[in-house]
């Protein structure tokens, strides 16, 4: 079990102590379910009554914190408590054993190429003309397709196939039971009334410092490549068609669908179950919110919510209206009702 004192801990981020020095944690938790020996942290003001009744050892504060009650806990005061709970989980991370060793379970054809100070799992599988980089972790039951190469310091968790002639980059971390590289849905109805397979034949390239998530698909390309650019973040259960392109550093959360040859620029957020049309062309920095369906291009810096997705402005507008409609029914039936008891008036006289 790895422990930090509150001094090691000031220390490497340039803060104040308010208390025990010696204080030790050894994991990290939030303030509400603050235990002895965790360190938790204080970021936003409306949890600042857990602060004087959590149980956890040591807690982050902004320098220019003052406590209005008594505190039993060390307090470490930051510049940014933000920040130092990332730098903070980096060290703990990094800090963390890694596993070593390619176990005897494993398969790994004589034509692959594996690195140095690589870990291969129970199970997994390496086939012919793999190349695999340096400092990779690879999990049990991986399977690694002929002719896939993987960049050094790559992590892949158990259960993630990479299928044939896929390029993964380095440093990239591909959580379990991702699917790359297998065949997009391609097929065209023939005269019989039934479809006919479409091969198959590109790839899937994915950029450096690539993570994707849990159970996400990445097809591979009918021709060419599908392609995920370098710093692209994917949550799980993502779905990615055929020889669709994403840009630098664009990010999407959950159940987010991408139809085949659509493309996303760079910086982009596209939060969870979007859905984007074949054919697409979304520009860079667009943020789309939940559920919107996006059916047709999105200019650069541009915000669409909905389904069909709109303009951010018009969007909340016409939501405005939305909410209303009863009311507004009510005021119509009842100007219509009196318009007809008008031109019956008229019709009278």
């Amino acid at each position: 079990m790895m422990e930090f004192t509150a001094e090691m801990i000031a220390g490497f981020l340039g803060g104040e102590i308010v208390g025990n020095k010696e204080a030790k944690v050894h994991t990290v938790c939030s303030i509400e379910t603050g235990e002895p020996g965790a360190l938790t942290y204080l970021t936003n003001s409306k949890y600042e009554k857990h602060l004087y009744t959590t149980q956890a050892t040591i807690v982050l504060v902004n320098k220019d914190f003052i406590p209005q009650k008594e505190v039993t806990a060390t307090l470490v005061k930051v510049p940014d408590v933000g920040m130092a709970v990332l730098k903070l989980l980096e060290m703990y991370q990094a800090a963390k054993p890694r596993k070593q060793g390619v176990s005897e379970k494993a398969s790994i054809s004589q034509q692959a190429t594996l690195g140095k100070n690589c870990y291969v799992g129970d199970f997994a599988v390496i086939e012919a003309g793999a190349k695999i980089g340096n400092d990779c972790q690879i999990y049990p039951q991986v399977y690694i397709g002929d002719g896939v190469t993987v960049g050094d310091g790559c992590t892949i968790y158990p259960g993630v196939k990479i299928y044939e002639g896929c390029v993964i980059g380095s440093r990239c971390i591909l959580h379990a039971g991702a699917v790359i590289g297998a065949d997009g849905f391609g097929f065209i109805p023939n005269a019989e009334g039934r479809f006919d397979k479409i091969p198959q034949l590109g790839n899937v390239v994915i950029e450096d410092d690539v993570e994707i998530g849990a159970n996400t698909c990445i097809d591979r390309a009918k021709t060419d490549s599908t392609i995920i650019r370098r710093g692209v973040k994917l949550d799980n259960l993502i779905q990615i068609g055929h020889n669709v392109q994403i840009g630098e550093n664009t990010v999407s959360s959950a159940q987010t669908g991408i139809a085949g040859t659509s493309k996303v620029g760079r910086n982009c957020f596209i939060a969870g179950q979007v859905g984007i049309a074949d054919h697409v062309t979304v520009g860079d920095r667009v943020l789309l919110g939940s559920k919107s369906g996006i059916d047709n291009d999105v200019a650069d810096g541009e915000t669409r919510l909905g389904y069909p997705a709109l303009p951010g402005l018009k969007f909340h507008r016409s939501s405005a209206v939305f909410k209303n409609l009863p009311e507004l029914a009510q005021r119509v039936n009842r100007m219509e009702r009196e318009l007809e008891s008008l031109k019956n008036s008229q019709e009278n006289k």
